[in-house]
Formats: C-alpha cells, structure tokens, sequence
C-alpha cells in the first residue's frame, strides 16, 4: 500500500497516462484538484473516498496524505498537469518522506507543452525557438531576466495579471510586436484562444476566464498555420 502522486494531465480527461487511469481505478481514497475533470474523477471506485481539496491547504493536504498512508490504504493524490511542474508536488512528496510513507510519482502530462501544441503553439520549433523559459506568474517575476531570456516564455497561472506582464515585458526591452497567446481551459471543451502580439495581448484577452496559460515568442505565429478552428478569439 502507498502513496501515489499521480498527474492528470492538462485538462482533457483523455490525456492521463495508463499507468495513471489504472491507479485511480484501483484507489481506496482519491484526494483531488479543483480543476481535475470529473470524468477522471469518476472513474474511482464506486466505494472509493473521495476528498476535493479545493478548500483544504498545503498542509491540510500533507497530513491527509500521510494519516491515509499510514492506515495502509492505496491513496492516488490526482494533480492536474505534472505534479512536479508548478504542481506541489515536491512539497507533498517531501512531507510523505519525512513521515516514512511509502509514495510514487506518476508523472503526467504537463501544461507546458500540451496546452500550446493543443492550440496549434509547438514550444519549440527549428530555426524559431531553441529554448523555453517558463514561470509562475502568481509569485514574483523578473521581468528583466524573463524578457532577455530569448526563445519561448510560457507563464502559468497569470491570466489575472496579464495587463502587468505584458507591460512589465516591453518595458524590458522586448518588442511589443513579438507574438503572444493565451489560452483558457486547454484541451477541454471550452478551451479559448486569443493570438495577438504582445502590445494588444491584453485587450484580445480580456474575455477569457482562468485557468489561463500565456505563451509569449515567434513560435505563436506559426498557430496561424498550425492551429484546428478551436475557438480562435483575436489575430492582431
């Protein structure tokens, strides 16, 4: 019996991996996101307990992992995206190790580059971006070293801040007319895109509804191109 932190994926239910699925359909207590599909929450056992966390902290959340552990039953922790990409779970993980809980990462499909691709966005792309930087826009940017970083920036979790970022970007130093994308709800059915350039992202984005992930860099000109009619909101 363990522990298991397990990634979900970015928002479609159909991107868990099999390894994933397997252990949420064999779980004695599921301890889930808020933004983890109710179709993947469902597949756990009818007698299965299953515990929301969207009103418990991180560490409400550490203890529930550990007193489950330790009473021997099999617990999946399901995270959206990778539960070691801006996904806590290195804390969780840690506070498993401390207490001599047995536990396994199952690692999932990240935001990082399945939300971008899903929208017609490749993170990288020969002769275009070589590189990624990525970053949580809630805690604090440099936006000096972000905008010098070169390649392809994609920022987590800033939809809130957007007007900010892509203020605190130009002011930098990089051109206002290099691309930018946000797209709301990836993967799902209600995935949003808006593609302008980063001078006008915030006024072409300003309908969309968290969870947002921004992509900033010359890859998102090739969305143009390589995107399916996904919902599309602007192209400036």
């Amino acid at each position: 019996m363990t522990v298991y932190l397990v990634g979900a994926g970015p928002g479609d239910p159909g991107l868990i991996t099999a390894r994933g699925l397997e252990l949420v359909r064999s779980c004695d207590v599921l301890v889930y996101d808020r933004l983890v599909s109710e179709d993947l929450v469902g597949e756990a056992p009818s007698d299965a307990i299953r515990i929301g966390r969207e009103r418990l902290d991180q560490h409400e959340i550490n203890t529930l992992l550990v007193g489950h552990g330790e009473l021997g039953l099999n617990v999946v922790r399901l995270k959206g995206g990778d539960p070691f990409v801006f996904g806590r779970g290195g804390e969780e993980a840690l506070a498993l190790a401390e207490a001599d809980v047995s536990f396994e990462v199952v690692p999932g499909v990240s935001s990082l580059s399945a939300v971008p691709a899903a929208a017609g966005i490749p993170v990288t792309h020969r002769g275009v971006s070589s590189q990624v930087t990525i970053a949580n826009a809630q805690g604090e940017l440099d936006f000096a070293a972000l905008a010098r970083s070169g390649g392809t920036l994609v920022l987590f979790m800033g939809l809130a801040r957007l007007p900010e970022i892509a203020h605190g970007l130009v002011v930098h130093g990089l051109d206002p007319q290099t691309p930018a994308a946000v797209i709301s709800a990836g993967t799902t059915p209600d995935e949003e895109v808006a593609v302008a350039t980063l001078g006008t992202i915030t006024e072409a984005a300003a309908d969309l509804r968290s969870p947002g992930l921004i992509v900033v860099g010359d890859v998102v000109a090739l969305s143009e191109r390589l995107a399916a009619d996904r919902g599309t909101l602007a192209l400036a």
